[in-house]
């Protein structure tokens, strides 16, 4: 199989069907794409009615194009990941890994237009949390909820609004920002530089006052992550954690008990925002982004200096801190139920605390002049035999 031959089943596969965001090539299992977050079978001509180890292996190979350092990641790894072009059509990252010793491969699209918070229908936070001057900023969920994406359009808009070094450190370079009012320089893992901490070590002698770090992977990342905002840079990056305090745990546990009380002073003075995305089935098709926001103020440093506790969680100052720009997921759920664009289904399925949003649907559904319960035809049973009370 040649590399010609590869484009053009990358290219069917594309054309397939639309909102197509990964590929998949998995033995023992068609060519699949994932649409609108459902994988689908793709026909092609001759048909793959089941794809060998062969064949994706082949694939394999002419994804990597010959590049040794890949080649060895995934010898004594079991995986890599890498960047692909199809000329004329998309960009790809791509993971290649081993799994009973067979190769699979998926290949997520990564679009060539910068997003905007306007365009993206982001929370007004967002601008806000590009006006920031230093410290950290967290964007975290699950892989594939949007967070390359949402962190784009906050560079998109510092480029935009400032006149700034901007250094990203990234696996591989998703969106290339063109030179506006900022200037850019985009990093590839494993072309431009080797780990993260040693990228990050390096960005700190480049003058930047923006620094993306794609991922907050290990103690030695995060650790030079707060030394560049306490020396006054502001740096982002990602976790894959589920929310607020979850993300503030994982932190913590990278570190030893004797060194946990330092870390929780070094992360309130430094920890800015704190956003949490998910992705959820849309009425008509397509997914929605919710979030949770978390903005740094004298609540959330004392939790986070202290432990959260009965009064002081990130969930409850979440809740109050609406006019600030803060929510929680389930407050963000019930509003995009309220706005028709999830259904009460989907709401509750995704839901951190189901409680609350089976209340705020009744809320909504109240306003709506609609019933909020499935129990109807009650009545006094007059002809109860009152001798037998």
């Amino acid at each position: 199989m040649k590399k010609q031959e590869v484009d053009q089943i990358l290219t069917n596969m594309l054309d397939a069907y639309e909102n197509v965001s990964d590929l998949n090539f998995t033995v023992g299992k068609s060519l699949q794409v994932e649409s609108a977050g459902v994988l689908q079978p793709v026909d092609m001509k001759p048909p793959f009615s089941e794809l060998s180890p062969f064949q994706t292996e082949r694939i394999a190979l002419n994804l990597l194009n010959g590049d040794r350092r890949l080649t060895e990641s995934l010898l004594s790894q079991g995986s890599c990941d890498l960047s692909y072009t199809l000329p004329g059509k998309a960009r790809f990252r791509v993971n290649i890994f081993s799994q009973s010793g067979r190769y699979s491969i998926v290949l997520r699209k990564l679009e060539s237009k910068i997003p905007t918070i306007k365009d993206r229908g982001l929370p007004k936070s967002f601008y806000d949390i590009a006006e920031e001057k230093n410290g950290i900023v967290l964007v975290t969920g699950a892989t594939g909820s949007g967070k390359t994406t949402s962190l784009a359009a906050i560079l998109d808009q510092i480029n935009e609004t400032k006149s700034v070094h901007v250094v990203t450190l990234e696996d591989p370079v998703e969106y290339q920002h063109p030179h506006k009012n900022s200037t850019f320089n985009q990093r590839e893992l494993g072309i431009d530089f080797d780990t993260y901490a040693n990228g990050l070590r390096a960005a700190l002698r480049q003058a930047p006052k923006v620094i993306l770090v794609g991922e907050m992977r290990d103690r030695e990342t995060v650790e030079i992550g707060l030394t560049a905002a306490e020396t006054g840079h502001l740096v982002f990056s990602t976790l894959h954690t589920s929310d607020a305090g979850q993300t503030i745990n994982r932190i913590l546990g990278m570190f030893s008990t004797e060194e946990e009380r330092q870390v929780r002073i070094r992360l309130a003075d430094s920890v800015r925002w704190i956003v949490g995305q998910r992705l959820l089935p849309k009425v008509g098709g397509g997914r929605v982004a919710a979030f949770e926001i978390l903005r740094s103020n004298i609540r959330v440093r004392d939790s986070i200096l202290h432990g959260e506790s009965e009064g002081k969680t990130f969930y409850e100052i979440m809740q109050a801190g609406h006019p600030f720009g803060m929510t929680t997921f389930d407050d963000y759920i019930v509003g995009l139920f309220e706005r028709g664009l999830i259904t009460e289904k989907t709401a509750m399925a995704y839901a951190s605390r189901k409680a609350i949003v089976g209340r705020g649907i009744d809320t909504v559904k109240s306003a709506r002049g609609e019933s909020t319960s499935d129990i109807e035809n009650l009545a006094i049973d007059r002809e109860y035999d009152r001798n037998h009370i």
